[in-house]
């Protein structure tokens, strides 16, 4: 591909070329950008790709792989994996005999959808340097890259090596990246993954951190947490002040597509795949996991940060408010001092 002008667009049409059990295939019409302004890089986000830089680490060497994990040995409550304790006690779909394997079951799932989240991450955000305009976006955007890269490398590895199982992507999050991949709009592409996926992963890792008993994903997701933080900084960065200018259909299109994203992603952290992998009854499963007090106020802690960022970019709607509280995502005092 070549460009004849600073700032000229070409239309690129991504395919792969077949579709396996392990590869999703998505057809997808983008323009790339080239930017032969390469900037003052004295602005936020060449700041935070100085930080980006400083911040590197390496799985192989920095995160102590030698403590020993055996999938399905006993494991007391401390060792549990931080909220599957909360099926224990009277209307649990586990029977007590089966307990310990659910920890380890909802352990195996968890960081199965981290991993399979951090790889939509690593080609969403690879997206993002061809599709932004800005060079110094670009070039931040090439150093998530490389931490996306890192964060597969750390939980494929955990996976592979202590783990020895794993599960699908969750459906919900799969349609989020292939919505995201077949997305024309470099900041639909933000939304999604910076604001959205990123916001969710934040909170998730960072409770994951203090929630396993495991040394070794401890200190990956400790590790990944504060990579995670940048790169919401960067999405915010970005996109402040872009929402201001934009029409009123253009908003709305953007509002619709949260308001798919959030539903998708509220339908994540039921444990269906938990509930058949065990072959317990799928749907008291769900509708425990939707209804229990702990996990209730776990999905409200993953979503707190997600509104947090809404509202910094002034898209927190009354449409995606009413979606929140619907979806149990929220309480109503999350909103408050909010037309």
């Amino acid at each position: 591909m070549t460009t004849e002008a600073p700032g000229e667009q070409d239309s690129t049409l991504f395919t792969l070329e077949k579709t396996t059990a392990s590869l999703m295939e998505v057809d997808a019409a983008f323009r790339a950008n080239l930017n032969w302004n390469y900037g003052e890089r004295k602005n936020r986000i060449w700041s935070l790709y100085e930080k980006n830089k400083n911040a590197q680490w390496n799985a192989a060497t920095d995160i102590d792989w030698t403590p020993k994990v055996r999938f399905g040995e006993p494991l007391n409550d401390a060792e549990s994996a931080g909220l599957a304790s909360f099926v224990v006690g009277e209307g649990s779909p586990v029977p007590k005999e089966l307990l310990n394997q659910f920890r380890w079951e909802y352990l195996a799932w968890m960081i199965s959808q981290f991993l399979h989240g951090e790889q939509g991450a690593l080609v969403t955000t690879a997206r993002l340097v061809e599709t932004v305009p800005d060079m110094e976006a670009k070039i931040y955007a090439a150093s998530q890259v490389a931490d996306e890269a890192r964060h597969v490398e750390a939980y494929a590895k955990y996976i592979d090596e202590k783990l020895g199982t794993s599960y699908p992507i969750n459906p919900g999050l799969k349609a989020l990246l292939r919505d995201l991949l077949q997305e024309s709009e470099w900041d639909i592409v933000y939304l999604g993954m910076q604001v959205i996926v990123e916001g969710l992963a934040l909170a998730a890792t960072r409770l994951a951190s203090t929630g396993f008993g495991d040394p070794i994903i401890t200190s990956i997701t400790r590790m990944i947490a504060r990579d995670e933080a940048r790169h919401i900084g960067f999405g915010v960065v970005s996109l402040t002040g872009m929402y201001d200018e934009m029409t009123s259909a253009e908003q709305s299109v953007r509002e619709d597509f949260l308001l798919e994203s959030v539903h998708l992603m509220s339908r994540r952290f039921l444990l269906r795949e938990v509930w058949e992998r065990m072959e317990l009854d799928v749907e008291r499963g769900v509708t425990f996991a939707m209804n229990d007090p702990m996990m209730f106020g776990y999905r409200q802690l993953l979503f707190q940060q997600v509104i947090h960022l809404l509202r910094q970019l002034g898209l927190l709607s009354p449409k995606l408010r009413e979606l929140f509280l619907s979806e149990s995502l929220a309480k109503p005092e999350a909103f408050r001092g909010m037309a």
